[in-house]
């Protein structure tokens, strides 16, 4: 059999993977029932619904919706782009892969799909295997459809939906509680309903509550109906997890225009110009949602209002922040004579470094550049199993190329948010790097990837 190798690393620190996905499985559905009651789960039924004889989401009564999380075992000649980064496949395996399904003579098989969709992304000891494979210590996971949650348009079926997804979450964090941590989803359709759900899963021991940038059907996060949300938050010392989305817009109710996020707006104009690429949105959509939050709630003295609340900001990279924060210091001494809000107690760029975090990806370099910037805000994030996802070697690599000091490569892989999350590090931590993983016979050759990595490998011809 074929064997993937990787050069010999070590480290001597736990790490903390801020930001990595779950794939929504079929048992969130199937168990549903055991959490809920009769409305409840009637309710489930007519606003988020997994159909199992058609294998399709069914979500405010459309079929198809969403990314097909719960889907297991993949389609043949399909990359299922949010389980396939498990362990050693990197972006050039995927690149190989991706060419390879443009010709129907060697599209992916079924079986080939199957070994490619990483189970680890919706049961607990496949991940854990993968995660000692990968480096990382301990994971934070978050679900893959955020963009479909702010769209149920019935408040008691997104209630539901929520309170089903946060049990099966706690119960996947059960396997190794000190290794994994689960973020939970709040129904913002109903602050009532918002609050009692954050009570609930902070008594299970929940860190985090995930809160989209843009939310439920003009209902962004900012209005003041959800001060007693944010209460919530203060009380139970919950963060708040800011986790923004491409923004498909595809569960949007019909003839409804009246919201639009920056990202929608991006993904609306790459659709119009004719660029066939989805991804290539992803250069913008995510930041652009992000750095929306970022200056509302630092400009609008959101944490002045609840100086106990801290916030992570999730996916979407972090090399943006550092002018984004400079520009509001900006804006706040040029204007604030101009301002009709109350004044600001501290700078922008101070609440964010007393609240807030951000999360990057291994790959980005400029914050090893910058570490008296970075320093004490920075979490790292593997984005697995979602297509770009990648390990923490990788992120060390990045790291030691830029010259970071292992003090801050500590504290931008792992300490920085067991302090946001307030968890103790594992008592036994993963010191040394697999370095070899043993594959199929039709996994790619080096010959084979170099081929698929030049640009027209992947122009099919007309």
């Amino acid at each position: 059999m074929p064997v993937q190798r990787f050069a010999p690393m070590t480290k001597d620190f736990a790490t903390f993977d801020c930001d990595a996905h779950v794939t929504e499985p079929p048992l969130i559905w199937e168990r549903a029932h055991e959490f809920l009651t009769r409305d409840e789960l009637d309710a489930l039924k007519r606003t988020i619904w997994w159909d199992a004889d058609s294998r399709l989401l069914i979500v405010n009564g459309r079929a198809g919706v969403g990314l097909g999380s719960p889907r297991k075992g993949g389609i043949p000649g399909t990359m299922r782009v949010i389980t396939n980064a498990g362990p050693g496949v990197k972006h050039d395996i995927q690149r190989a892969l991706n060419v390879r399904n443009l010709n129907p003579k060697t599209a992916l098989t079924q079986e080939q799909v199957a070994y490619l969709d990483h189970a680890g992304s919706y049961e607990p000891k496949a991940r854990l295997k993968d995660m000692d494979v990968q480096g990382i210590d301990q994971v934070m996971i978050i679900p893959t459809e955020i963009d479909i949650y702010p769209w149920l348009e019935d408040a008691l079926g997104a209630k539901a939906f929520c309170r089903s997804y946060n049990e099966w979450a706690y119960e996947y964090t059960r396997e190794n509680p000190d290794r994994i941590f689960f973020a939970a989803l709040i129904p913002m359709q109903h602050p009532d309903y918002a609050i009692q759900e954050i009570r609930r899963v902070a008594a299970l021991g929940c860190r985090v509550a995930l809160v989209r940038p843009m939310d439920a059907m003009g209902n962004y996060p900012l209005q003041p109906k959800y001060e007693p949300v944010w209460d919530a938050l203060e009380e139970t010392g919950m963060v708040y997890g800011m986790h923004p989305f491409p923004a498909f817009g595809s569960s949007k109710p019909s003839g409804y225009s009246e919201q639009y996020s920056g990202a929608e707006l991006i993904r609306k104009t790459v659709a119009t110009a004719g660029l066939p690429h989805s991804f290539l949105t992803n250069v913008q959509n995510f930041q652009a949602e992000a750095a929306l939050w970022v200056t509302m709630v630092l400009m609008s003295g959101f944490f002045e209002r609840h100086p106990k609340i801290n916030a992570a900001v999730f996916e979407a990279s972090s090399t943006w922040l550092s002018f984004l924060i400079d520009e509001c210091d900006k804006a706040y001494k040029l204007y604030r004579n101009e301002r009709q809000l109350p004044p600001l107690k501290k700078l922008p760029s101070e609440t964010f470094f007393e609240h807030c975090m951000t999360g990057f990806e291994g790959d980005e370099g400029p914050p090893a550049r910058l570490p008296e910037f970075y320093g004490d805000i920075l979490c790292w994030s593997s984005d697995v199993y979602h297509h770009d996802g990648d390990d923490v070697w990788r992120a060390i690599e990045t790291m030691q190329k830029h010259h970071l000091p292992r003090e801050d490569q500590a504290k931008f892989l792992g300490a920085n948010a067991r302090r946001l999350y307030k968890v103790q590090a594992p008592a036994t931590i993963i010191r040394d790097r697999v370095t070899e993983i043993e594959r199929p016979d039709w996994w790619p050759t080096e010959e084979e990837i170099r081929a698929s990595l030049r640009p027209e490998a992947a122009v099919t011809p007309h």
